[in-house]
C-alpha cells in the first residue's frame, strides 16, 4: 500500500461548485474496458489561447508540484457520482494535500447511496497540443481504477475526446493507454511498468499532437497512434481520480471491501504547450521531438 496521507494532511478544496453533468457511457463501452471516469464539470475560470505553435487553442503551460493546492487550476469533485457503474461517491475528504504530494483516496465511508468515498479533481481549464506528463504512485487491489487522462465532452458542448492513462490496480504491473474520438474507442493497449505502478513513483507522459498521439512510461515510447481518425482534436481538461466499481468486473476484477484507506500520490503534474521550452530538468519535453 502506499503511504497513507499525514495525520496533518488538510483536505483541498477547489473553491465553489461548478455546473455539471454526468458523462454518458452505453454499456457495450463499460464492458470493453473504455475509460469513463469523467465528468465535465462546468465552465473555464478563464479562456484558452491561441498557441502560434498549433491551431486548437490552448490554456498556458504549467507545472504543478503541489506544494500548495491551486484554486484558480484545480476543481475538486464532491458529492456525486460518474454513474451507476461506481460504487463510491466523489468526497473532498479524499484529496488530500501533505509535504508537497496529493493524494486522492478511496475507502469505506458511507455517503449517499453509496458505501465507499473517492477522489477526483480535473482542471478548470482547457489544453490542446503538447506533453502531458504525471508523476504518481498508485495502491493495489481488484475493482479499482487509478487514472490520469485528459477529456472533454458534450457536458462542455463539445465532442466526446479522450486521452487515458489507466492503472488498473488488480495487477500493477501494467497501464492501460487508450484515446477517444467523438465517443469511440476500442484503442486499448496494456503497456509494462518495470517494478509496477505500486511499489515507486512512475512518469507517465503523453505528447499530442496534430499528426501524431505518443505515450511515454518512464521516458520510453510504449504507444503511437498516426491514423488520423484516431486523434483527437479538441481542447480537454486534465482529471485525476481513483474510484471502484461492483459490476466492471471484467475490465477492473471483481470488487471486495479492501479493508483501509487505498489511496493514489501525484508528485507532480505538467503541461508543456507544443512549441514552448520544457520547464523543468526531467520533463520529456526536454528530450523529445
Amino acid at each position: 500500500m502506499n503511504a497513507d496521507p499525514k495525520s496533518t494532511s488538510t483536505p483541498a478544496t477547489g473553491g465553489s461548485p461548478l455546473t455539471r453533468s454526468i458523462r454518458q457511457v452505453n454499456l457495450r463501452q463499460l464492458c470493453s474496458g473504455g475509460a469513463f471516469l469523467l465528468v465535465a464539470l462546468g465552465s473555464l475560470v478563464a479562456g484558452p489561447t491561441p498557441s502560434r505553435s498549433q491551431d486548437i487553442p490552448t490554456a498556458p503551460s504549467f507545472v504543478d508540484d503541489f506544494t500548495s493546492f491551486d484554486r484558480a487550476r484545480w476543481y475538486v469533485a464532491d458529492g456525486w457520482t460518474n454513474g451507476s457503474h461506481q460504487n463510491c461517491t466523489w468526497s473532498k475528504s479524499q484529496v488530500e494535500l501533505s509535504d508537497g504530494m496529493l493524494t486522492l483516496g478511496f475507502e469505506k465511508r458511507k455517503l449517499k447511496d453509496r458505501d465507499f468515498a473517492c477522489g477526483e479533481i480535473q482542471t478548470k481549464q482547457r489544453f490542446g497540443y503538447g506533453t502531458y506528463e504525471a508523476r504518481m504512485k498508485t495502491d493495489a487491489g481488484s475493482g479499482i481504477n487509478a487514472a490520469f487522462f485528459s477529456y472533454i465532452g458534450p457536458s462542455d458542448k463539445q465532442p466526446w475526446d479522450e486521452i487515458d492513462f489507466e492503472v488498473l490496480t488488480k495487477d500493477t504491473s501494467k497501464v492501460q493507454v487508450n484515446a477517444y474520438i467523438a465517443g469511440k474507442g476500442n484503442n486499448e493497449k496494456l503497456v509494462d511498468v518495470a517494478g509496477g505502478t505500486d511499489k515507486a513513483f512512475n512518469d507517465y507522459a503523453f505528447v499530442w499532437e496534430k499528426d501524431r498521439l505518443r505515450w511515454y512510461v518512464n521516458g520510453q515510447l510504449v504507444n503511437t497512434i498516426t491514423d488520423p481518425a484516431k486523434l483527437p482534436s479538441h481542447a480537454q481538461k486534465i482529471f485525476f481520480s481513483l474510484w471502484g466499481s461492483d459490476t466492471m468486473k471484467g475490465w477492473l476484477g471483481p470488487f471486495s471491501d479492501p479493508g483501509r484507506k487505498l489511496t493514489m500520490q501525484v508528485d507532480r503534474v505538467a503541461f508543456t504547450a507544443l512549441g514552448q521550452p520544457c520547464q523543468f530538468p526531467e520533463s520529456l519535453a526536454c528530450s523529445i521531438k
